[in-house]
C-alpha cells in the first residue's frame, strides 16, 4: 500500500512540474480537411512523431505534456507544412492559401516575425526575374539591366544574410537559434562551411555549439572542408532535417520558409 501511495505521489509531482503545450489550429485550405496532421521533431538524430490529430471542418487541436521547449514541424503525411515551437501556453495556428502563421506564445511570435521578414526578401529576389523581362520590353540594353539587377540581388542577399545571422545570434540559447541554423543549412547537399556559418560559430555560445544538430553538422562540415582541401570526396552525410529548407545562397527563385498545400 505504501509503495502505491509513494508511486501516486511521484506521478502527481511529475505532472505538476511538467509543462504542457496546447495547439489550436484552423485551416481555410480545403485540401487539408479530413486529413491527419502530425507534430514531428528531431530526437536522437531521427524525426519522430510527437502527436497527431485530424482536421475536422477546418479545425484541429494538439495537446500534451512537454518536458522541454522544442522546435517541431507540422506535417501532413510526409510533407512538412510549417515549423512550430512547442512551448507552454496557447499556441494559435492558422493555415490559409496565402500561407501559414503561428502565434500566441513568445517564441512562436518571434519566429514568425522573422519568417515574414525573410519571406519578404525572398519575394523581392524572385521579383527580379519579372523586372528583367519588363526592362527588356522597355528596350533597356542588356549591360545596364545586368548591372542594375546584379546590384539589387547583392543588396537583397546581404540583407538576408544579416537578418538570418542576427536572428540566430539573438537566439543562441533557446531553440530558435539551432532551429533557424537547421533551416539555412538544409539547402546544402552535404554539410559545408560558408563565411556566414564560420561567423556564426565564431560568435556562438556553448549552449548553441552543444545542440545535437549544430554539433554534428559542424563536425561533418569541418571533415568535408579538410577532405576538399586535400582533393578528396566530401562526406555525403547530413544530419536529419525536420524543417522546411531555405535557399539563402542561390539567386534562383526561392521558396518561403513555409510551404502549404494549395486547394
Amino acid at each position: 500500500m505504501n509503495k502505491l501511495i509513494i508511486a501516486s505521489v511521484a506521478v502527481a509531482l511529475f505532472a505538476s512540474c511538467a509543462s504542457s503545450y496546447n495547439v489550436t489550429g484552423s485551416s481555410s485550405v480545403s485540401a487539408l480537411d479530413g486529413s491527419k496532421l502530425y507534430l514531428k521533431a528531431l530526437k536522437s538524430g531521427q524525426i519522430r512523431n510527437i502527436d497527431s490529430c485530424d482536421v475536422v471542418h477546418g479545425e484541429f487541436h494538439f495537446a500534451g505534456l512537454l518536458d522541454s521547449v522544442r522546435m517541431a514541424n507540422l506535417y501532413m503525411d510526409d510533407e512538412s507544412i510549417m515549423p512550430v515551437v512547442l512551448e507552454e501556453g496557447d499556441i494559435l495556428v492558422k493555415i490559409g492559401p496565402a500561407g501559414p502563421s503561428v502565434g500566441g506564445t513568445p517564441l512562436n511570435d518571434s519566429l514568425y516575425h522573422f519568417i515574414d521578414r525573410h519571406n519578404q526578401l525572398i519575394n523581392q529576389m524572385n521579383e527580379l526575374g519579372h523586372k528583367q523581362n519588363q526592362m527588356i520590353l522597355e528596350g533597356i540594353d542588356e549591360q545596364t539591366i545586368a548591372e542594375q539587377l546584379d546590384a539589387e540581388a547583392a543588396k537583397i542577399t546581404a540583407d538576408e544574410d544579416e537578418l538570418v545571422t542576427k536572428f540566430i545570434e539573438l537566439n543562441f540559447d533557446n531553440v530558435l537559434g539551432p532551429g533557424v541554423f537547421m533551416m539555412i543549412t538544409s539547402q546544402y547537399r552535404y554539410p559545408i562551411l560558408t563565411p556566414q556559418i564560420e561567423y556564426i560559430m565564431s560568435k556562438a555560445t556553448k549552449a548553441f555549439k552543444e545542440d545535437p544538430y549544430v554539433k554534428e553538422y559542424y563536425r561533418i562540415a569541418q571533415e568535408n572542408e579538410a577532405r576538399m582541401t586535400g582533393m578528396k570526396d566530401p562526406v555525403p552525410v547530413q544530419p536529419a532535417q525536420p524543417v522546411q529548407p531555405v535557399d539563402t545562397a542561390s539567386t534562383q527563385p526561392q521558396r518561403p520558409l513555409t510551404n502549404v498545400p494549395q486547394p
